[in-house]
């Protein structure tokens, strides 16, 4: 039977005037990634240089195999502050989400996403964006 065989979440905060200074400062954590606008990336493996279009500051979770969605929501938010007037700030100047990716094995699969990490995102103003990617269907 088809199955989740692997998530990734990222915590993703963007802006245009975004310091990735101050969002470690504020949340108390450093990223796994950051930039400015107008900042020069030069990429990993091509090493073509881009220009960031906005700010943004990454959290990235670790991957979990068999996949588990609130393990990584805990993961990351536990390092995190929890002062909700942080967030509230936060949420009021910067689009926040966490981006999800649910790796299938096979056509179909699922995951549920607790209550109580739906509140916790909810009441920091992080959306939820899942991206779902389907396995090869002759593995079933």
């Amino acid at each position: 039977m088809p199955a989740l065989d692997h998530t990734a979440a990222s915590l993703r905060i963007f802006g245009d005037d975004l310091d990735p200074l101050e969002i470690t400062r504020l949340l108390g954590h450093e990223p796994s990634s950051a930039e400015r606008k107008g900042q020069e990336i030069v990429g990993k493996s091509t090493r073509a240089i881009r220009v960031a279009r906005t700010g943004s500051w990454y959290l990235v979770a670790e991957r979990r195999a068999p996949g588990d969605l609130d393990a990584q929501i805990v993961e990351i938010l536990s390092k995190l502050s929890s002062d909700l007037g942080v967030w509230q700030q936060l949420a009021e100047r910067f689009r926040i989400d966490l981006f999800c990716g649910l790796f299938l094995r096979g056509g179909t699969g699922g995951e549920v996403v607790s209550a109580k990490s739906m509140a916790a995102l909810g009441s920091r103003g992080i959306e939820l964006g899942l991206d779902i990617y389907g396995g090869d269907d002759s593995d079933t």
